[in-house]
């Protein structure tokens, strides 16, 4: 297996492309040995989920798709970013905000550093973003 992969789809900015967002992710990881019952996999879904959630809600209509990029750098580190055209960097609400919604960014930092990972946000040269999830890749190297 290559010490480094990459996989990448792009998606309709519509509410039924992140199950479908979630699925690819979690199917390239599999493929690439990680078992899909395992807590870092329910985990990589769900941060997923929250990410492609976060690209077709509130980029306001103005990102007609988004993709999703899966990188790993076997033995160090998986990445996945999510991007879309909409200039405005996602925002974190306070604790103490009434909402029925907003909490996506708040769940995907602390799945992330529960994982030992960081967060990151990158402008692309289109003017839109990048939210990528940087995980320590922990699957045993199969022979």
């Amino acid at each position: 297996m290559a010490d480094h992969q990459e996989a990448s789809v792009t998606l309709p900015s519509d509410p039924v492309s992140v199950s479908t967002a979630r699925r690819y992710v979690g199917d390239i990881l599999t493929e690439w040995g990680l078992p899909a019952d395992t807590d870092v996999a329910d985990t990589v879904r769900l941060i997923v989920s929250e990410l492609a959630t976060n690209a077709v809600q509130h980029t306001l209509g103005l990102s007609p798709t988004f993709t999703v990029d899966v990188q790993l750098d076997r033995d160090e580190r998986l990445r996945i970013g999510v991007t879309d055209s909409h200039p405005r960097y996602p925002k974190r609400l306070p604790a103490a905000v009434q909402q029925d919604n907003g909490r996506g960014m708040v769940i995907i930092r602390w799945l992330t550093a529960e994982c030992g990972g960081r967060l990151t946000v990158c402008p692309t040269p289109e003017g839109g973003k990048t939210v990528w999830i940087t995980l320590p890749w922990t699957v045993p190297v199969q022979s």
